[in-house]
């Protein structure tokens, strides 16, 4: 998140993460999404660019992206922005869904992979935030720290309306009951005496 000063002097606040936000009269909402162009899409644009000694506008040279995105998410493919670039979908061309790159991962010995996301990501579920703070404890910790300057910064610009939450509960982070019912003393109703007979 950057605090940006318009010509006029007045203040406003730039973030490329999806915050949640607090409208301030009981609605709630969220920042435009633009993590994936400024972190992902145009840093690999740039090394790209500097390992194959690319200028801005040049046609010429023929640079083939190879971009993971399986059967299942055939909505997310497009044609490359770069006169220069082709982009290839292998897992498409493959046939290939989540589900069989999960398997072939499993055939080959490979552990399971967690979903793609940032550590600071907004669209975790309670289950992943609770995975960041027990498994990785310091990138939870930085993440707190995020989700707090990000407030900080839109309260110097813009004042109280509009805070931004990493958190869909619009809580700050480290205030976040991530406990599950188990935790909260409910039990498993079911135990593991389940045989597949309910309703016999």
């Amino acid at each position: 998140m950057t605090v940006r000063t318009k010509e006029n002097g007045s203040h406003w606040v730039e973030s490329v993460v999806p915050a949640h936000t607090d409208n301030g009269d009981g609605t709630s909402g969220m920042v435009q999404r633009q993590c994936t162009t400024k972190f992902k899409i145009e840093p690999i644009t740039r090394k790209m660019r500097d390992l194959v000694g690319i200028k801005r506008g040049q046609k010429a040279i023929g640079v083939i992206q190879w971009i993971g995105i399986s059967l299942d998410e055939v909505h997310r493919m497009k044609m490359s922005r770069e006169p220069w670039r082709v982009n290839r979908y292998p897992l498409v061309d493959a046939r290939m869904r989540r589900s069989d790159c999960l398997q072939w991962m499993e055939r080959h010995g490979f552990p399971r992979p967690p979903r793609s996301a940032c550590y600071f990501c907004p669209m975790k579920s309670n289950a992943e935030w609770r995975l960041l703070r027990d498994e990785e404890p310091e990138e939870f910790a930085r993440a707190v720290a995020i989700d707090h300057r990000h407030r900080e910064l839109k309260r110097e610009a813009r004042g109280d309306k509009g805070l931004p939450y990493l958190h869909r509960s619009l809580l700050p982070l480290d205030q976040v009951d991530l406990s599950t019912d188990m935790d909260r003393g409910q039990g498993d109703l079911w135990g593991n005496e389940c045989e597949g007979m309910c309703g016999v």
